[in-house]
């Protein structure tokens, strides 16, 4: 079991750290800052698309009974890179918010101690519930309670990932200054359309799979599973409608500024050929 985590452990921090080391030279002028967002945005990318190809191979493979089908990739994911990525991420977080702050010279921010960590867990205390609860829930959850059982759910679970390079490219694209450009645009349609598909209708579709399977009504579904499982699924989920929430209303407010710009355009254009 140890050598298993070992493989996620090091790979990780490992790309990570040789990002860190390789962006600088490539870009002389970004800051630590920068240099430590794209390489923890890189990183998440990688891991989202493992994740991505091992939830389709256990998905595609028990379809034929989803509830008895097993493969070796849905409890091995999540031992070898699922729990190593989950805890290397919120690190790479607390270091991606510190120097954010480090290089625009705020007090609190001029060396790491726990006051620094205490306003980086209030500040993205969401996103750190986040990582905490699928460890403290599809870990137990993977490994012991449900009884070799469920594997193409798990499955399921790994495809919530499919956004993540989407919305890393954004942050990236930002990073680089080219939240103008033609890819940016089409880059947010994707990231609105995979989050909505594969973080909150998903779990819609899981509960109506699992209904097929009992020949139930998907009202009844919740009724028929275990407390545990209900309580897991809602809570990977509300944290992902609140930030669809935000991604739409981030949407909008670009859509009207960039809306906005091109009326301030159109109405000075002629003014601008007069002279």
């Amino acid at each position: 079991m140890w050598r298993v985590l070992v493989s996620g452990a090091v790979l990780f921090p490992g790309l990570f750290l040789a990002l860190r080391k390789t962006l600088p030279v490539i870009f002389r002028r970004w800051s630590d800052a920068d240099v430590v967002l794209v390489s923890e945005r890189l990183v998440s990318s990688v891991h989202a698309i493992m994740a991505t190809t091992a939830g389709i191979i256990v998905v595609s493979s028990c379809r034929e009974n989803v509830i008895t089908d097993r493969h070796w990739l849905a409890t091995s994911f999540v031992l070898s890179y699922g729990v190593p990525y989950m805890a290397y991420d919120v690190f790479a977080m607390y270091l991606s918010h510190y120097y954010r702050f480090h290089v625009k010279g705020h007090e609190d921010y001029r060396r790491h101690s726990l006051r620094t960590v205490s306003l980086f867990v209030r500040k993205e205390f969401l996103l750190v519930l986040h990582h905490i609860a699928l460890l403290a829930i599809l870990l137990p959850v993977t490994l012991f309670f449900r009884r070799d059982q469920g594997d193409f759910f798990i499955g399921c679970l790994f495809l919530t990932e499919i956004s993540t390079p989407f919305v890393s490219l954004g942050k990236i694209l930002i990073q680089l200054g080219l939240q103008d450009c033609w890819l940016h645009k089409v880059n947010g349609c994707m990231v609105l359309l995979s989050f909505f598909l594969c973080r909150i209708t998903l779990f819609p579709y899981m509960y109506w799979v699992y209904g097929e399977h009992y020949n139930l009504p998907v009202y009844a579904v919740p009724l028929h599973i275990p407390l545990y499982a209900n309580l897991g699924n809602m809570c990977i989920l509300a944290p992902q409608l609140y930030w669809f929430i935000l991604l739409c209303r981030k949407g909008y407010r670009l859509y009207m500024r960039q809306r906005s710009t091109n009326q301030h355009d159109s109405t000075e254009s002629p003014h601008a050929k007069s002279e």
